[in-house]
């Protein structure tokens, strides 16, 4: 791709997704290709501080990201995951900052599974506005184009688009609950026995495994209805999947129905418990 990177007041125009997404895309797919690199060979765990593993990976294909988002967007704070494992501090992020997931589902990525995801969204003013998800193996693209439009693509990591309209791109839109039944995604690899019991009580006609952020994907794009998570997350796990929900229609809450607000430094970043949805 050859688009030229040039800074932009992204926080406070507000039309700016398209041009975002195309300033982003090479950095994006850079990243990819040094993942795809390692998928295929026996890479290195490490495990961080907080029981999680980690590998070469995700911290390669993040300091592509950190550079890419630094250069499009001098001075605005970014929070990223291996950054702040790393002994990073954001303590004010402000109105305006970046989340970076490099390698969202590490341990699919490890396990040789195809469901690790590129995260990237612009949280304004505590919402995740702008929110863009890539998966390396599979080549699907999940990206806002406005805080109520949402378009999927499909392109391979050594790609070379000129910009995304030059992309195939269909809308993406969550579906009202089906009669019959609700399709429900969780979690590969954290499945609990809090996230059975809430889906004891919900009219369940099917479940569907996926890892990482493409759980949110599903729920947008209307093949899912319901996505419950209980447990520890971090703000740049969900907050580009957050974005790309609400842009199709749907919607991330708590367990208690409360809007998740972004920015949360004295938290550590943290989430509560949470559950998307489709159109209610």
């Amino acid at each position: 791709m050859s688009v030229a990177v040039k800074s932009h007041n992204w926080c406070n125009s507000g039309h700016v997704f398209t041009s975002l997404a195309d300033a982003l895309l090479p950095s994006v797919l850079a990243a990819a290709r040094v993942q795809l690199a390692y998928f295929s060979s026996a890479v290195e765990v490490i495990t961080k501080a907080d029981e999680t593993p980690v590998t070469v990976a995700d911290r390669e294909s993040e300091a592509i990201l950190l550079k890419a988002i630094e250069a499009i967007a001098p001075g605005v704070p970014i929070v990223a995951e291996e950054a702040m494992a790393g002994g990073a501090i954001v303590t004010e992020p402000g109105d305006c900052f970046f989340l970076v997931d490099p390698l969202d589902g590490t341990r699919e990525f490890i396990s040789g599974r195809g469901e690790f995801t590129i995260n990237i969204a612009m949280v304004r003013k505590g919402r995740p506005d702008f929110g863009l998800i890539y998966a390396p193996v599979s080549g699907d693209l999940y990206v806002t184009l406005s805080t109520t439009e949402a378009v999927h693509a499909r392109l391979t990591p050594d790609a070379n688009p000129e910009r995304l309209t030059d992309l195939t791109l269909t809308p993406v839109v969550a579906r009202q609950p089906p009669p019959l039944g609700l399709i429900a995604m969780v979690s590969r690899s954290h499945m609990n026995k809090s996230t059975e019991d809430y889906l004891a009580d919900l009219p369940i006609a099917e479940r569907r495994s996926a890892g990482s952020s493409l759980k949110f994907c599903l729920v947008a794009a209307g093949e899912a209805d319901v996505y419950p998570r209980v447990g520890a997350t971090s703000e740049w796990d969900i907050a580009a999947g957050h974005a790309i929900l609400l842009a199709a229609g749907g919607s991330l809450t708590s367990m208690d129905g409360d809007e998740l607000r972004y920015g949360k430094a004295a938290d550590k970043y943290r989430n509560p418990s949470y559950v998307a949805r489709g159109r209610t």
